[in-house]
């Protein structure tokens, strides 16, 4: 079974109960039985993100901890696909987390994401294949 990528908004709204995604993004998650990936920066972004909300960077921390999300890859080896990635979309101002992630569903070959952020209706993995967006959006 193919991994399901896992982006920023998606692990802030569920940690944070007052955020408008928190419930859609639970409901998603539930229905997920496939493991989930995610990158280094989509960790540190959820860290800065949580930091006022007590106890969440630790829970995210922990989550990388016992694998209940894992880190395939590490930046230092990603580099070359990454900044491809950030110079193809340039013009649409895409962060590193997100770049990372694309490149991840190149590497594992999915496009299924838990994420809140519509840019991944624009990004495309592979040669031209879009997002699965696990979260209702609309």
């Amino acid at each position: 079974m193919k991994p399901v990528l896992l982006d920023t908004g998606a692990i802030v709204a569920l940690l944070d109960p007052s955020d408008s995604f928190h419930q859609r993004c639970a409901e998603a998650l539930a229905g997920i039985t496939a493991s989930l990936v995610t990158c280094e920066p989509v960790i540190a972004e959820c860290c800065h993100l949580l930091r006022g909300l007590q106890g969440a960077a630790h829970a995210v921390l922990q989550s990388v901890a016992t694998r209940e999300f894992s880190i395939p890859k590490g930046l230092a080896d990603s580099v070359p696909h990454v900044r491809r990635i950030l110079t193809k979309y340039r013009d649409h101002k895409i962060d590193l987390a997100d770049a990372f992630l694309v490149h991840l569903a190149d590497e594992f070959t999915t496009g299924d994401i838990l994420t809140v952020d519509s840019d991944f209706r624009f990004y495309r993995w592979g040669r031209n294949n879009p997002f699965r967006v696990l979260v209702p959006l609309d």
